[in-house]
């Protein structure tokens, strides 16, 4: 199997309800030496395109619409001429940034989508936002979780749009279903494995958070 997963950080800021932080993004390429799939478009266009390293870019996934994973969305797809690919559920987060253009297409649920001799498995997670969804690769035994789970617990709900019940639904039901040996690269921060974060739930759900 020649897929493989190339990573980088970018740095900006996320701003919402009127607060902005200082924020690093991971960014996620899953292709091989011909093609790839971009995973979130945060901060920095040109950092994402030397990631890509001059390959077929099939789409821009963007695991949901908080303005720190899709600020450089449409200067990265006018760059490698890919579309950006967007939860529906999530239009009002991305109509804060861009107002004036849509995605190019809408992420579903079960959507498949295929890339150097592997699939990406859409499944939306909604929660940290209504529209945020997962991507699971079986074949590569990971999943880009984006801002729904990280190392330590979920992903934060204490903002517009979120909800804290909901995300724990989204991870019980549609995250820690595959295989406990999953990989997850988050969308911040270290990556993770299912079995590392599946036996905490119970200590989310006291803490609230």
């Amino acid at each position: 199997m020649s897929a493989r997963i190339d990573h980088t950080v970018t740095s900006g800021t996320f701003s919402l309800d009127g607060e902005t932080f200082d924020v690093d993004n991971n960014v996620w390429v899953l292709g091989d030496d011909h093609e790839c799939v971009v995973i979130d478009a945060p901060h920095d266009d040109a950092a994402i395109a030397e990631l890509v390293a001059g390959r077929k870019v099939l789409a821009v996934l963007l695991t949901h619409g908080h303005d720190d994973h899709i600020r450089a969305t449409r200067e990265l797809t006018e760059r490698v001429g890919a579309p950006a690919w967007l939860h529906p559920d999530d239009r009002m987060l991305w109509d804060l940034v861009f107002p004036d253009l849509g995605p190019d297409a809408e992420l579903a649920d079960g959507q498949v989508i295929p890339v150097a001799g592997v699939e990406v498995q859409v499944l939306h997670t909604p929660g940290h936002s209504p529209g945020a969804c997962c991507f699971h690769v079986p074949a590569l035994g990971v999943v880009f979780s984006g801002d729904t789970l990280f190392r330590g617990g979920p992903g934060a709900t204490g903002r517009s749009w979120s909800s804290f019940e909901t995300i724990v639904d989204s991870i019980q039901r549609r995250l820690l279903s595959l295989p406990a040996s999953t990989v997850v690269h988050t969308g911040h921060g270290e990556s993770t494995t299912i079995a590392d974060e599946a036996p905490h739930v119970q200590e989310w759900i006291a803490r609230g958070h």
